[in-house]
């Protein structure tokens, strides 16, 4: 208990799934978290459930990064983590990709984490320390069909990290990605596979939980991991093992 004692969390997507379970085991955990999405009733819900407070956040939106960051600046005098784990998923190939579903993905995956950093780089800077966690995916480490758009972004944002690890990492701040494989969660449900059939490709034999990359972002976001940055971090069971 306590890891997070006195730390001020902002956590993107955070109405369900992930991100909602990273709100409550942070606040657990001794944080004071923010939680944003752009499913308001969700959202309010869940963030009257854990403890945290809730605010309508479109990541896309770079004047509501800034109100949202220096509310939170203003209100505690800093901000210790970020983590940018709002995201959306569409599978399609290559050939059948059109340009307004990849400038969607890329503009929510991508872009969305690129201001989420840039946001919060200033404050973090000059408080001399921070950490930033940006969710990616298994698809941001290795090429899968079928999902080209959201493959694209999920390297982008494993590309970001680095960069960002390099050029924050001298005033203190530091940047991991997350890299999940078969997770539980609503925008798993949109692959044509049954779990227990995607499942027998996983080494330990089952799809994971949310609450096991929530237990992986706290770690990153706490002073436990206070030597790591620029790194991928990977929970999918041993799926890359292979």
């Amino acid at each position: 208990m306590d890891r997070l004692k006195n730390k001020i969390c902002l956590i993107t997507g955070a109405a369900r799934g992930q991100g909602a379970e990273e709100a409550d085991l942070f606040i657990k955990e001794g944080a004071t978290v923010w939680l944003t999405d752009v499913l308001d009733d969700e959202g309010e819900a869940t963030a009257k459930r854990v403890g945290g407070t809730y605010r309508h956040l479109d990541v896309r939106d770079a004047e509501g990064w800034k109100t949202l960051v220096a509310e939170i600046t203003k209100t505690h005098g800093r901000i210790d983590v970020l983590i940018n784990n709002a995201g959306i998923f569409r599978t399609n190939s290559m050939r059948k990709t059109s340009l307004e579903e990849y400038q969607l993905v890329m503009d929510i995956n991508a872009t969305g984490t690129f201001l989420g950093m840039q946001t919060v780089a200033e404050p973090m800077r000059d408080a001399g320390s921070g950490s930033i966690v940006n969710i990616s995916s298994l698809a941001g480490l290795q090429g899968t069909a079928g999902t080209f758009a959201y493959g694209a972004s999920k390297w982008a944002v494993r590309g970001m990290t680095k960069t960002a690890a390099i050029e924050l990492g001298r005033r203190g701040v530091r940047v991991n990605s997350i890299h999940p494989g078969l997770i539980e969660t609503d925008m798993m449900r949109q692959i044509p596979t049954e779990p227990e059939r995607m499942a027998r490709g996983v080494p330990l034999g089952r799809v994971a939980q949310s609450s096991e990359v929530a237990a992986l972002a706290l770690y990153l976001a706490s002073d436990d991991s206070s030597y790591s940055t620029g790194s991928e971090f990977v929970v999918d069971g041993g799926l890359q093992a292979g």
